[in-house]
C-alpha cells in the first residue's frame, strides 16, 4: 500500500505551552489546532508547515506512551506519520509482509482521523503512525 504523503513529524515535549511559545517566537509557527486525545493520554498541537504537520505532544497522564517516552528519552522526535488511503488495508499489507505492528486494527486518533501504529522494531527503529487520508 503506497504512502501518499508525510502527515506529521511528532515531537514529545514536557511543556506544551512553552514549546508553542518557542515555535512561534523562533519560527513564526502557530497551531492550526490544539486538542486533548484522552485515549492516548496526550494534548497535541498541530503546526502546519507546507502541508506537513509538526505535532507537539505533551502527556496528560503518567501512564501515557508520551509520559513513558519522556521519562526514558527526554523531549525530542517521537514518531513519523504517513498518510495512507486505507489504514485497514495498509495494516493487512504490513502483516502479510511480516512487519511488526503495535495496533492490529485501526483506531480513532487526533483530529478525527483513523490511525494505527507500526512497531519501531519493524521499521528500522522508527515509530510510524499510519494516518488515513480524508476523502
Amino acid at each position: 500500500m503506497p504512502v501518499t504523503r508525510i502527515d506529521q513529524i511528532a515531537i514529545a515535549v514536557e511543556d506544551l505551552d512553552a514549546a508553542l511559545e518557542l515555535y512561534e517566537r523562533a519560527f513564526g509557527l502557530t497551531p492550526e489546532y490544539r486538542e486533548v486525545v484522552e485515549s492516548d493520554g496526550v494534548e497535541e498541537a498541530m503546526l502546519n508547515v507546507g502541508g506537513v504537520y509538526i505535532q507537539l505532544l505533551q502527556a496528560t497522564r503518567d501512564d501515557s506512551p508520551i509520559a513513558r517516552y519522556l521519562a526514558k528519552n527526554g523531549p525530542g522526535l517521537h514518531h513519523l506519520g504517513f498518510g495512507v488511503d486505507s489504514v485497514s488495508e495498509t495494516l493487512e499489507h504490513l502483516r502479510d509482509e511480516g512487519v511488526r505492528l503495535i495496533d492490529e486494527e485501526p483506531r480513532p486518533g487526533g483530529g478525527g482521523h483513523t490511525v494505527a501504529f507500526v512497531h519501531p522494531k519493524g521499521t528500522n527503529g522508527v515509530l510510524v503512525e499510519l494516518v488515513e487520508d480524508d476523502h
